[in-house]
Order: structure tokens, then sequence, then C-alpha cells
């Protein structure tokens, strides 16, 4: 994926209120911009907070759909769908503060224990997709400003993976990292 301009992210952006915009009533339209850029293939994730606070974030770490498509469906999905809050209020559509994250492709990170492990990732650069077995979880790269203690990462995150919070020392979970290119309104 290849590195994209401020005005491709703040066309994405416009993209993303759009459509929650238009889902609850609003006359928004989505840019018109012919991009070839953006109808690339790309893994996205859109957080949506409201006071600083999460309130809603869903994404695709695979590069299943356009950046432009992906980018619509995952606010529409982080407004209406994460299981986490109930649906976007019209009222909160005016206070959200939309931010969208285009993935590189994730790769495999060979490691040979865990003291191994705490020393390859790097805290605020690497998202983490953690798997063991059919159970997966995955981390952007923001996350660390919450988490910054890399064993407390990992713990999270294999909580969030329904796993204990000790499975990263065990060396049976597979450990995938990714970066990404951050765009938010009003920055």
């Amino acid at each position: 994926m290849r590195k994209l301009t401020e005005k491709q992210g703040s066309i994405l952006l416009k993209i993303a209120r759009a459509a929650i915009g238009k889902k609850l009533g609003e006359a928004l339209s989505p840019p018109q911009e012919n991009d070839p850029v953006l109808d690339e293939a790309g893994g996205t994730f859109v957080t949506l907070k409201i006071d600083n606070r999460l309130r809603g974030c869903i994404g695709n770490i695979e590069p299943v759909r356009s950046l432009r498509d992906g980018v619509r469906d995952n606010a529409l999905n982080a407004a209406f769908e994460d299981y986490r809050f109930s649906p976007l209020s019209r009222k909160e559509f005016d206070e959200v503060e939309i931010s969208l994250s285009v993935l590189t492709p994730a790769s495999r990170l060979s490691y040979t224990d865990s003291k191994d492990l705490l020393k390859k990732l790097r805290p605020g650069v690497d998202g983490v997709i953690l798997r063991h077995g059919v159970r997966s979880a995955t981390f952007l790269p923001q996350v660390w400003e919450q988490l910054p203690e890399t064993e407390q990462f990992l713990a999270h995150l294999c909580q969030k993976a329904g796993l204990s919070k000790e499975c990263w020392k065990g060396g049976e979970v597979e450990v995938y990292i990714y970066q990404v290119q951050s765009f938010t309104e009003n920055e």
C-alpha cells in the first residue's frame, strides 16, 4: 500500500462522515473525487470518539475492498454495529470525531520466546495481530497510547481474543505486525 497524501486522507474522512450522516438522515454527499489510489484495495479501520473516549471502532485487516468502500463500510459498522455500543444517535453525530487507519499488509513476526517477542515489538509503531487456533485479536498501533507497557499490551490483546492474559508467554501464539497511516478530522 502506497503512502496516502493528506488530501486523500481528508477525502476518506469525508466519505466516512457522509456515510454515517446519510444513515442518520443528514443531507451529506460523499466527495466525488476521481482518485484511482482510493480505488486500490487496502485494510482500513474507522474509529469514532466523543470527548476523546472510544465510541466505536471497526475495520478489516485484509485488503478485501477498495479504500473508498472499506472506509464507508467500516464507518457505518463503527457507528451502528459495534457490539460494545448502542447505535450512534443523531445528537452524538455532531460530537463524534472520526479517525481512520490505513494498514500495511501484515507480516508474521518470528520470535524464539517471550523475551524475544518483547524485544521485537515496537510500541507506538506496530499494530499487532495475535492468533491461537481459531481465536485472534488485533490492536492498532494507537492502542500503545493507552497500554504503553509491552507486557500489558500483550496481556490485554490475549484477553481481547478470549484467551488467558498469559497466552503470549507460552510460545504457541502466532504474532503478526503491521503499521498504519492515520488521519483524524480537524488535525
